[in-house]
């Protein structure tokens, strides 16, 4: 079993280059499945996910390939095929499948979605808005199949501002029939990324970024080139990491935007930010304040910092606390961070965290971001090796992370 060692005590220094945001990369690519040419994502991250997700068009029919962080994808000759088991179940994000097989080809089978399971995710608000489109939805032993001899576009109500659900009606609409709307939709950065990329492709998509989206459906897709904006998650972890050591960092290739509500609690904190053009620097301190820090949907607190934040607060003198509104039970990486000497307290939504001296311990994540929490406490920890188990969830969605923490100053490897 593949585990990460690290030995703490070294302030991060340097600067580290953002790759392309992971979850915008995990709806891109199913979306190329709606053109009829070839289509061209630069910028993407080398993470298992996106590597899944080629496997996966490749299975339907496609051509891929690749030139260094370009993926090259000719979806001309695919055709939907019922993927019931296999690459599906191995990350969350297949579910976008559903809405462009659906789009482009009017059916869709797809196993239910593997990847983290920190949280039952329903995809209710998934199939609301597909069957408002026309689509029948049935659910054939733990199989989603989805049919519509025509797709007619339609007002769609989100009962939750959804993210996954707003990019899946928005690709399936966009080969629909008349004009949908849909309401109450999310605004993260990653659905206006992927709206960029449809209307590149001929679609007409206009209000992504707000809270209402409207579509007008056309009769076909072409292919088109396209980069993917910033990791803004991976940027936040690496800010985390930089404040937690006491570091000197530039986070470069960044959309400093995105990065607003963090930058602001870490401001409160005591942290030193200091911003110029596509990058900001992150100076740490020897005391920070303690905070409160609610994790809310876009633009607040991402929910998915939640995790490495609670390793900084630990470093906070008093009493911090950090509550998520989106998911109420994404603590699972609490008991980790105890056995490493962490005083953490679970109520309810929220994790009540004090100042706290952690030890070198054996921990294991149980999700992407908990085992970035875990990583960052392992480089507090001044003596021993900390040894993170559950590397295949880090390698979700960090690419190079221990090689980039190397050239930063951190003594962490793979073993």
């Amino acid at each position: 079993m593949e585990k990460i060692m690290i030995q703490g005590g070294r302030p991060l220094r340097g600067t580290v280059q953002i790759s392309g945001a992971k979850n915008s990369a995990v709806a891109l690519v199913p979306a190329a499945i709606l053109a009829e040419t070839k289509v061209v994502l630069e910028n993407l991250p080398v993470i298992s996910d996106v590597e899944t997700y080629s496997e996966i068009l490749a299975e339907l029919g496609g051509d891929v390939s690749w030139d260094g962080n370009t993926m090259h994808i000719d979806p001309s000759r695919m055709i939907s095929i019922p993927m019931h088991n296999g690459l599906v179940k191995k990350l969350r994000a297949s579910y976008y499948l559903m809405g462009a097989l659906l789009g482009r080809f009017g059916e869709a089978t797809i196993g239910m979605p593997g990847g983290c399971s920190f949280e039952p995710r329903p995809i209710d608000q998934h199939i609301k808005g597909f069957e408002a489109l026309g689509a029948t939805v049935t659910n054939d032993h733990g199989s989603i199949h989805i049919y519509a001899k025509e797709l007619r576009g339609a007002k769609v109500y989100l009962d939750v501002a959804s993210v996954g659900a707003t990019i899946n009606i928005m690709l399936a609409a966009t080969r629909a029939k008349g004009i949908t709307t849909i309401e109450n939709a999310a605004k993260e950065p990653e659905i206006i990324d992927v709206a960029t990329l449809l209307n590149a492709m001929g679609a007409k998509i206009k209000g992504a970024g707000t809270g209402t989206i409207r579509i007008e459906g056309v009769d076909s897709l072409h292919g088109c080139r396209h980069s993917i904006i910033p990791d803004r998650i991976q940027a936040g972890t690496y800010m985390i990491a930089a404040a937690a050591t006491r570091g000197n960092l530039l986070v470069d290739n960044i959309i400093p935007k995105h990065m607003e509500a963090l930058t602001a609690k870490l401001e409160e904190m005591g942290v030193e930010i200091l911003e110029s053009g596509e990058s900001l620097r992150v100076i740490g301190k020897e005391n920070y304040e303690p905070i409160d820090v609610k994790a809310l949907i876009y633009p607040g607190f991402a929910t998915d910092l939640q995790s490495p934040m609670a390793s900084l607060l630990t470093q906070a003198s008093g009493v911090s606390m950090l509550t998520d509104y989106v998911y109420s039970n994404r603590f699972k990486y609490v008991p980790e961070l105890m056995r490493m000497g962490a005083k953490i307290r679970v109520e309810g939504r929220s994790a009540i965290i004090e100042r706290s001296k952690l030890h070198a311990a054996t921990v294991k994540a149980a999700d992407l971001r908990a085992g970035a929490a875990l990583v960052i406490a392992g480089l507090l920890v001044e003596d021993g090796v900390t040894e993170v188990l559950g590397v295949e969830f880090i390698d979700r969605g960090y690419d190079n992370l221990v090689s980039n923490l190397t050239m930063l100053g951190a003594e962490i490897w793979r073993e």
